[in-house]
């Protein structure tokens, strides 16, 4: 079994307690995919047919506004994350959103049709995609609490529970556009918590 495998096997042990036969099914379905750094993996207006596992990299979620052509960043994928615009995958309907490789990046992916072939023949494959949804519908809901009831800086405290390092991987006009805020005002909270630390 090969390093890849070895970590979507671990993950889908952990995610949905599938078991080795369980996953044995599916391993003919799941195949890698290198995104070099600023290659998409899907398009905004495209369905997007498959979800990913990122084995390595992080990946932004954005929309473009068409009128202004300004960028916002709605989501961050990293390692053992799924990475898909689950709207779109499971609506069939285009994405409104380009999810974008922000370093050279390796996933293991499988197609909308495979997944579902799965889901029909399998019971522990069907909790898989309920669990799915839960997290995709959980990812949604926390990003509209956070904005509605945390601090710029509690946002960003939480961001970086989520992806630890992701200040050093990124460029911070990036964290400040997920965040809804200026780099000015990014920098002022990364000095206070810096200076709490110190005290």
């Amino acid at each position: 079994m090969s390093e890849k495998d070895e970590i979507l096997s671990q993950y889908l042990r952990n995610f949905a307690a599938l078991t080795d036969q369980d996953i044995a099914e599916s391993q003919a379905f799941w195949r890698p995919r290198k995104i070099a750094k600023g290659d998409f993996f899907n398009m905004q207006s495209m369905v997007c047919n498959d979800l990913g596992l990122v084995v390595k990299g992080i990946f932004r979620i954005y929309y473009s506004d068409p009128k202004t052509e300004e960028e916002k960043n709605l989501f961050f994928f990293s390692e053992n994350q799924f990475v898909v615009s689950f709207r779109s995958f499971i609506s069939r309907n285009p994405c409104w959103y380009f999810i974008e490789a922000m370093e050279d990046s390796e996933i293991i992916f499988i197609s909308y049709k495979d997944l579902n072939s799965l889901y029909e023949k399998n019971l522990n494959w069907g909790r898989f995609g309920r669990l799915l949804a839960e997290t995709f519908f959980s990812y949604a809901q926390s990003r509209t609490e956070e904005f509605l009831f945390l601090s710029h800086e509690k946002r960003f405290l939480r961001l970086m529970e989520e992806h630890p390092n992701i200040v050093e991987r990124i460029p911070a006009y990036h964290i400040s556009s997920f965040l809804g805020i200026t780099n000015p005002s990014l920098s002022r909270i990364r000095k206070r918590l810096k200076d709490n630390q110190s005290k």
